[in-house]
C-alpha cells in the first residue's frame, strides 16, 4: 500500500500503558510562561532514563485558564502514579515555582485517582503557606519573593498510552528531516497527545537490551544506515536517513488519531518507506496497524 511515492509497510507500532496527568501552568505573559514550560519539559524525552515523558499538549489563551492569564496544558506520563507523583512534584518545585509569576492548576479535575502536588510543595512555605479554595478545589498560596506561588493541592491521574510510533526513511537527511517535521506539525494541533522527544523527532531509536549488561536499551542497529552490511538491516535500499516519531496520548484513540494525521503528512517524494517499531507484540498491548490508520 502506498501514499503517493511512499510505501506503507504492513506492520504495527507497539505501545504500552502508562499513567498521565495534565498540568495547567499560567504566568503573567508568554515570556515567563514559555520559560516555565521549557524548564519543566526539559530532560523528559523517554522513561528509559528520564523520570517522566512530558510535553505541551496545547497553549491556552486567557479565556481558557482558571486565573485569566496565558497558559499551557502540559501532559506528563510515567510508568506508575507513584513515579509520576515524584517526578511532577520535583519538576514543579524546581522549574515552575522558581519561575517568576507562575501558577499551577489541575487539568484533570474529575479524575478519581489523585497524586499530591501542592500538598507536598506547601512545606516550602516554612509555615507561612495558606490554603484557599478556588471553585471548590483546594490550592496553596506559598510565599515567594515576587508575591505568592499558587499551586493546586493534588492532580488527577488517569490511564494513558505511550510509545505509538512511526519510522520514516528518507533518501537523504534534509528530505527525511522535512518529512519528520511535517509529521510533528500535523500532530501538534490535536488534543490529548504529545510528541515528547526534541522537536518531536527521534534520531537515536532504541531496541530493548544490549550486549552491555548495565544497559536496558541500545541503538536500534537494524535502522542505522551506517550499519548496513554488518547487521540484518531494515533500512530501505534507497534510504540513507531514518527518523522516528513517538506519540504519547490520553487514550488508544488519541494516539491513533495522531498517527493517522502524521502518516500522510510525512509521506511524499524522497520518502520510500514508512514503517513502525514493535517487538512482536511482547512489549505492550496496544498495537497500531499502519495500513488501518490510513483514511480510505
Amino acid at each position: 500500500m502506498n501514499i503517493g511515492a511512499t510505501y506503507i509497510e504492513d506492520t504495527f507500532a507497539e505501545a504500552f500503558g502508562t499513567r498521565f496527568c495534565r498540568l495547567l501552568v499560567t504566568a503573567l505573559d508568554s515570556y515567563w510562561l514559555e520559560a516555565a514550560v521549557r524548564e519543566f519539559t526539559g530532560y523528559s524525552a523517554s522513561v528509559i532514563a528520564c523520570d517522566a515523558e512530558t510535553g505541551v499538549e496545547r497553549w491556552l489563551n486567557e479565556a481558557e485558564t482558571p486565573d485569566g492569564r496565558p497558559g499551557a496544558a502540559i501532559l506528563a506520563f510515567g510508568f506508575s502514579a507513584a513515579a509520576l507523583a515524584k517526578a511532577v512534584a520535583n519538576r514543579t518545585g524546581q522549574c515552575v515555582m522558581t519561575c517568576p509569576t507562575t501558577a499551577v492548576f489541575d487539568g484533570l479535575p474529575d479524575a478519581e485517582t489523585r497524586l499530591p502536588l501542592g500538598k507536598h510543595l506547601r512545606f516550602f512555605g516554612d509555615g507561612y503557606q495558606k490554603s484557599k479554595r478556588l471553585d471548590g478545589t483546594r490550592h496553596w498560596r506559598i510565599p515567594v519573593m515576587d508575591g505568592e506561588f499558587v499551586v493546586v493541592d493534588s492532580l488527577g491521574v488517569a490511564k494513558g498510552v505511550a510509545g505509538g510510533n512511526l519510522i520514516l526513511m528518507g533518501r537523504d537527511l534534509p528530505t527525511a528531516l522535512q518529512a519528520a517535521r511535517r509529521a510533528v506539525a500535523a500532530i501538534a494541533p490535536l488534543p490529548d497527545v504529545i510528541t515528547p522527544f526534541p522537536g518531536g523527532v527521534v534520531r537515536s531509536g532504541s531496541k530493548v537490551g544490549s550486549r552491555y549488561k548495565a544497559l536496558t536499551a541500545s541503538t536500534s542497529d537494524a535502522f542505522c544506515p551506517t550499519l548496513r552490511g554488518r547487521v540484518t538491516s531494515k533500512v530501505h535500499p534507497d534510504a540513507h536517513c531514518v527518523y522516528e516519531i513517538v506519540v504519547d496520548g490520553s487514550s488508544e484513540a488519541a494516539v491513533a488519531r495522531a498517527m493517522s494525521a502524521a502518516l500522510p503528512a510525512a509521506a511524499g517524494e524522497g520518502i520510500p518507506l514508512i514503517t513502525a517499531g514493535n517487538y512482536g507484540g511482547q512489549l505492550g498491548k496496544f498495537h497500531f496497524h499502519l495500513r488501518q490508520l490510513i483514511a480510505p
